[in-house]
């Protein structure tokens, strides 16, 4: 083996972050690319739709860029794929469903045609030329979502995706305990694992296990069930089904991505309803409400999202009527208690009644707990460590837990976004930065809304907007119109009137003074006035809007 080889591990998403899950695993003169998602922005991100990874490296290194390998079809990986295939044409590699998943939205970005989509099973291995890459198969709460065993010629890397241990999995496909065995025995020289749930005690619960608690509840229902899930929890979604069969309820899907997917997963035969019992959302008032199922999104409470649009009546075909019974079986992602809570409380409001994971056993966890952790690394045993996926408190905390497990503190890197673990026959250490960052989607805007555009955006919903708008003269030195003051976001006009005069005054005292001073640029004219401007609104309000003078001149 050449002493010199060393292979590269580049997290190029979120750290520390939910979502954003991308890694580059660079060996020699090629690059693997393990999963390719993305992230949602926080409340003070107005206007923005979707944060994907900056993927400079990628491209500054597009020769050796040999493919993205898939580990499940969540949108934290895969999300991004539309718009990096815009960048980097290279093939996709994942299972039927991801890929099926991935197809959608493709097609909806006109990329069908162009891209290369490889179906793997799991148990399916992709050779290259210094990497190997095995689909291992996995339990999560989508279904065949798969760990990878990379083989490399300084070892294997071991990276778990998002699981868990589920000895009961909805689709009887268990977790390939024997295989990872088997691989932690012939030597792992990384492991890189889910540490989402590291912070919870002892074992998830069986997505199966809920199975009854929607039994009972079903019984007891008057009338419709409207139940918000995670569009890809396919596992989930059968459950209701089946929930729903039994007590003689027909079900229909509400929500754009709730009906792709479910369409999806049916034609693969992941999901199965039989015929007669799926109607379309157009149709559920042509049934009695006790016979009535509606699988929906807005789980997170997205204001956007059918569960939101139908607690604050804005849905066009679902009302809220007498006896309606809301379940919402999904767990906040961290942020969104506020808004999951909002459309809670409206929906009470509105009479309807409503379980959710506090009041009832409606959702199981798709990602490890402790000693579901604990025995993956007693299986893996690793040279080194790396955690990922979750916030830097998780990772923190899964770093404790490999020491705690015999590790040694040298042994195990929590590398930031960008940051290089570079392993070799002489160790392993942090060996530099690449260029990485995020890129902000806002619209059909990819990268145009920056630092400087957010900024901005929260500076006008903080204090508002103030425009000057002014005529003047160039011959004369004269103002012929105005000024008008025009406000936004600052006060209300019809009850500030004493104040929209003061600052017209101060503005015409301000724009006369540049005028008798033959004073005609533009950029002078508009400082002055608006430095004048500034300190006399924060004096009285102690605001700073943004001041805008529009000048024109004839």
């Amino acid at each position: 083996m050449n002493s010199d080889l060393s292979v590269k591990i580049i997290p190029l998403g979120g750290v520390g972050e939910i979502g954003k899950n991308i890694t580059a695993i660079e060996i020699s003169d090629e690059i693997i690319v393990v999963d390719c998602g993305i992230a949602f922005p926080d409340e003070e991100m107005y206007g923005v739709d979707l944060i994907i990874p900056d993927i400079t490296y990628l491209i500054q290194n597009k020769d050796k860029v040999k493919g993205f390998f898939i580990t499940h079809g969540h949108e934290d990986h895969i999300g991004a794929i539309p718009y990096i295939l815009k960048q980097l044409d290279v093939p996709i590699y994942g299972t039927k469903l991801a890929l099926a998943i991935i197809e959608n939205k493709l097609r909806e970005h006109d990329l069908i045609e162009t891209s290369n989509l490889i179906s793997v099973d799991p148990g399916s291995k992709i050779d290259l030329e210094n990497i190997s890459v095995e689909f291992i198969q996995s339990t999560h709460s989508i279904a065949e979502s798969c760990s990878l065993a990379i083989k490399t010629p300084l070892g294997v890397i071991f990276h778990t995706g998002d699981f868990k241990i589920d000895l009961t999995p909805i689709d009887d496909k268990v977790i390939d305990i024997d295989r990872i065995s088997t691989i932690g025995k012939e030597g792992v020289i990384l492991l890189m694992a889910d540490s989402t749930n590291v912070e919870r005690s002892g074992y998830t619960m069986s997505e199966k296990s809920i199975g009854n608690t929607f039994n009972r509840i079903f019984r007891g229902a008057k009338g419709r069930i409207i139940i918000a899930t995670f569009a890809s929890n396919i596992h989930r979604m059968q459950q209701i089904i089946n929930a729903s069969i039994e007590n003689k309820r027909r079900v229909a899907f509400s929500g754009r991505s709730m009906e792709s997917i479910s369409k999806v997963a049916f034609e693969l035969s992941y999901l199965h309803i039989p015929e007669g019992m799926l109607i379309e959302i157009d149709d559920i008032n042509n049934y009695s409400n006790e016979n009535v199922t509606i699988i929906t999104t807005g789980s997170q409470g997205e204001p956007m999202a059918a569960l939101a649009r139908i607690a604050f009546g804005n849905h066009r075909k679902i009302k809220i009527e007498r006896d309606d019974l809301f379940i919402i079986s999904a767990s906040p992602i961290p942020g969104n208690d506020k808004l999951i809570s909002k459309v809670i409380n409206q929906l009470f409001k509105k009479g309807a009644d409503v379980i959710y994971e506090d009041l009832e056993e409606v959702h199981v966890s798709g990602h490890a707990y402790r000693e579901e952790l604990k025995l993956m690394h007693r299986l893996i045993k690793p040279k080194y460590f790396m955690p990922v996926h979750g916030e830097y408190r998780h990772l923190k905390h899964h770093k404790d837990l490999a020491i705690s497990l015999g590790m040694d503190s040298k042994d195990v890197f929590i590398a930031e976004r960008g940051e290089v673990l570079e392993i070799s026959d002489k160790g392993a250490r942090i060996s530099g930065k690449v260029t990485t960052g995020t890129v902000l989607v806002d619209g059909l805007g990819v990268g145009d809304v920056g630092t400087l555009v957010l900024r901005d955006r929260k500076h006008l919903a903080q204090d508002g907007l103030v425009n000057i708008v002014v005529t003047i003269e160039k011959e004369s030195y004269s103002i012929i119109a105005g000024p008008d003051i025009i406000t936004r976001g600052f006060v209300y006009v019809k009850e500030s009137e004493d104040l929209i005069k003061e600052l017209k005054q101060i503005a015409t005292d301000e724009l006369q003074n540049c005028l008798d001073d033959k004073i005609l640029e533009w950029y002078l004219i508009k400082t002055n006035v608006k430095k004048a401007l500034e300190r006399y609104i924060y004096d009285k309000t102690k605001r700073r809007p943004t001041i805008i003078p529009i000048i024109m001149e004839i």
